[in-house]
């Protein structure tokens, strides 16, 4: 399956806004496989409304609660187990990559014994981490880095979102023996056009080849 699965050093760190950049950059499909905190809307409308692609490829998730808090909990609160048995990628539409949208950060519980992790190990897919740019954020990012590859997943590279720091950029890279491969900073408005001159200003073109 060509895609990426997007993971972050934290929940509310910007997954969801680079899920969108690269949904319009990359002419992708869009998956939440587990949603929590619907009440207050869901990260699928979210793209819909920012990337502006067409419905068939934003695909419906696996589970969704209302509750704001971690999969596990969310989960043990409407009485269902999430269960690694219950995912499947979808299949491909068209060539176009997949990207995958994780809930919370790279350590999030699903059920009592299994983690956001294992999802990502079972879908195989490169994985992006969503950083932000402020203090902490050097902690934050190598210890997700670090999971990530004592999991053997493939760590394509890291975005950092919110005020450019360089320091902790060149922290990140040397530390976490990882790339940046590309920045989101402060976006007055959230649009398709906004996100499309972010990744052409920002990104890596080079870590996003285009079939």
């Amino acid at each position: 399956m060509n895609g990426f699965f997007v993971t972050g050093t934290d929940t509310n760190v910007g997954k969801t806004v680079l899920s969108a950049l690269l949904v319009a950059a990359l002419d992708g499909i869009y998956w939440k496989p587990v949603q929590t905190g619907a009440i207050e809307g869901t990260d699928r409308n979210s793209i819909g409304l920012w990337a502006a692609c067409p419905e068939e490829r934003i695909l419906p998730e696996r589970y969704v609660f209302d509750p704001p808090v971690s999969p596990h909990l969310a989960a043990s609160e409407a009485g269902v187990r999430i269960a690694l048995e219950d995912f499947a990628l979808p299949a491909p539409l068209g060539g176009r990559p997949l990207l995958v949208e994780g809930a919370g950060g790279a350590m999030a519980p699903l059920n009592e014994k299994d983690l956001m992790l294992d999802l990502m190990r079972l879908f195989g897919l490169p994985v992006i981490v969503a950083a932000r740019t402020t203090l902490g954020t050097i902690n934050h990012t190598l210890l997700t880095l670090r999971a990530l590859r004592e999991a053997h997943l493939n760590v394509h590279g890291v975005v950092m979102i919110g005020e450019k720091d360089v320091e902790n950029r060149r922290a990140i890279e040397h530390y976490g023996k990882a790339r940046v491969v590309g920045d989101i900073p402060v976006l007055q408005e959230i649009s398709r056009s906004a996100l499309l001159e972010v990744f052409v200003r920002h990104f890596d073109r080079q870590a996003f080849p285009r079939p």
